[in-house]
This record gives C-alpha cells, sequence and structure tokens, in this order.
C-alpha cells in the first residue's frame, strides 16, 4: 500500500429542502467530498490554500487545498484511530492517536511520524489537542481516562491531572484569552479550568442537568458550552461566577456538538440532533441567535469546528465524509 496519495475531489452542491426549517441570515457554507472516506473529521486550516483533517476510521491525516480540491493522503500505518489535530506555525502536524494511547507528530517536510506515549496506561484515549498562546505546549483531553494531560513540546513531557469526578468524560478544551485551559465534563454538569503554572484543576458547577460537550471562549473570556443533553448554549462568566443560558432553535432536539468563536466574538454551534444539522450563530453584543444554515449535505454530525481568522471561516467535518466550509465574517 502506498503511505502516500494525491486525489481530487469535487465540491458538492446539494439543493436545500423545502422542507428545511428555520433558516435565518444563512451564511455560505461548501462541502468537499472525501473519496476515501474513513470518517473524515476534525479540519484545521493552516492557511487558505492548506486544510489538514483527519481519517477516523480511515487511520490517515490529509491536507485539502480549497482552490484546487487536491488532497494528499497519508496513511499512519497502524490502526490508531486519529480523532483530532492541529498544526503549529512550524507546519508540524499534531495528532491523537485516540486507540493507541498517544500522541502524534507529522512533518510534513520530510515524511516522518513520531509517537509520543502517555506515561501510564491511565491515559489510554487522547482525545481533542489545542495550543496554549506561546505554541509550547499542547494541552488535550482524555474522555474515559477521565485526565486532562499537557506536553511539553520541546521536551516531550506528558503531565496528566486527574478530574476529581468520577465518570467525568473531559471532552473538548480550549485555552482562554488568560492563557487557562477550560474543559467539557461531558460526563457531568461541570466544566474544568486548570491554572497552567501549578496544573490546579478546579470544577466549575453549571445549570443543573446540563451535559457540556465542546467550549469555547470570546475575547472577553466569557467561556460558553454546548449542552448536548438540553439542547442549550450556555456561558459561564469566570470573573463573576454568573451563569447564562439560551435555548437552541431545534430545542431538546438539537444536540449541540462542534463549536467555534470568530473574530468578531460571535459564538457558531451546529445542532446534531436535526436533520439537515444546523449551523447556528448567536451573538453576545445582542445575546441571541441571529444565523440558522442547514448544512447542504446533512452532516450527521458535525463534532468540531476551527475558526481560520485570517480568512473568517469555520472549518468542519461531516459524518458524510465531507470537509465544510462555513464563510461566518470578512
Amino acid at each position: 500500500m502506498k503511505a502516500l496519495a494525491l486525489f481530487l475531489i469535487s465540491l458538492i452542491v446539494f439543493a436545500i429542502p423545502a422542507e428545511a426549517a428555520d433558516v435565518l441570515n444563512p451564511v455560505g457554507i461548501k462541502e468537499w467530498n472525501i473519496p476515501f472516506g474513513g470518517r473524515s473529521r476534525d479540519p484545521f486550516a493552516e492557511n487558505a490554500k492548506s486544510v489538514w483533517f483527519v481519517g477516523q476510521g480511515g487511520n490517515y491525516l490529509a491536507r485539502l487545498n480549497p482552490d484546487t480540491g487536491k488532497i494528499f493522503k497519508k496513511d499512519l500505518g497502524d490502526e490508531p484511530g486519529p480523532h483530532n489535530l492541529i498544526v503549529g506555525k512550524d507546519g508540524i502536524v499534531w495528532y491523537s492517536g485516540n486507540l493507541a494511547g498517544y500522541i502524534g507528530r507529522y512533518d510534513p517536510k520530510n515524511g516522518q511520524l513520531e509517537k509520543i506515549p502517555m506515561p501510564n496506561r491511565s491515559a489510554r484515549d487522547p482525545h481533542t489537542l489545542v495550543f496554549d498562546a506561546s505554541g509550547k505546549h499542547i494541552w488535550f483531553t482524555s474522555q474515559w481516562g477521565n485526565l486532562v494531560g499537557r506536553l511539553t513540546i520541546a521536551s516531550r513531557q506528558v503531565d496528566l491531572i486527574r478530574v476529581p469526578s468520577g465518570r467525568a468524560r473531559p471532552y473538548g478544551i480550549i485555552v482562554a484569552p488568560s492563557g487557562v485551559p477550560w474543559v467539557a465534563l461531558l460526563g457531568t454538569d461541570k466544566l474544568a479550568s486548570i491554572d497552567p503554572k501549578t496544573l490546579k484543576l478546579t470544577e466549575h458547577k453549571v445549570i443543573a442537568g446540563a451535559r457540556p460537550r465542546r467550549v469555547d471562549a470570546t475575547p472577553d473570556g466569557r467561556i460558553y458550552y454546548a449542552d448536548s443533553q438540553r439542547g442549550f448554549l450556555g456561558r459561564l462568566d469566570p470573573k463573576t461566577g454568573k451563569l447564562d443560558e439560551w435555548a437552541l432553535p431545534a430545542g431538546s432536539n438539537a444536540d449541540p456538538y462542534g463549536m467555534a468563536v470568530d473574530k468578531l466574538g460571535r459564538v457558531w454551534v451546529v445542532e446534531t440532533g436535526v436533520s439537515p444539522n444546523k449551523f447556528v450563530g448567536f451573538d453576545p453584543a445582542q445575546n441571541k441567535i441571529f444565523s440558522i444554515t442547514p448544512i447542504p449535505s446533512g452532516a450527521g454530525s458535525v463534532r468540531h469546528m476551527h475558526y481560520h481568522a485570517a480568512t473568517g471561516t469555520v472549518w468542519f467535518g461531516t459524518d458524510e465524509d465531507t470537509i465544510g466550509r462555513a464563510i461566518v465574517s470578512k
């Protein structure tokens, strides 16, 4: 089997069904079909012409050029079930070996792969990765290990932090403008924050019955979370402890999942409990939903999203094996 391959993929154009509900100030969405499938997900826009993503079921890394439709594919050789990737300013691709208990490093310049194992077996499933502002560390979650981790890139040292609540299922993770990592604890009605100096983890209870799945932060430092259980968008102000929430358009059927915040401080979240999935925009300046766009392919589920500020675009993968781009800001 060839380790590398080059494919040409075409833009999918779908007509939005007439019965699709609730369209409001729609944004432009394009999707590209991934011909080799394998649950293409978690794209990361390195720049306008280079968007990396993983094939979770196909065990590959890939890079899409949106201008040409060409895609480069790197087979990983093992079966790590790559769950997520991020790309550094140096072009190095880091991915989570979710089924194999390691964080992977891929250098596109020389094709070399490196596997950084977890320091103990309890961290068996590295999940979602995120850089800190310095680019010197990668923070990550281990959902079934009930851990949050930090990889120091230079030394390859991995520090693990146990979540006090049992079966907390640490899932989505971001680093807020303050430099503090925040984690969605999907198995609880809590978020967690971590002091990046001491590695002390603090749990923060949100609305009773909520199940935060993904989390993000606006420039003012407030933390937003997608409540997958109740169909709400929630907000915590770490300075005051104040909690707010807003029902999403699909209500209890919303099942919100992927999230992103744009450079205008607006929050984007996808309702995955409806078909087609809905790409929903929330404006904190007005405290209301201002945009609803059906995703043309239907999506199945949008599990994670990445905002690329230079192009004003949100990138996402779908269970229909498409990579999508939403133009949300100029």
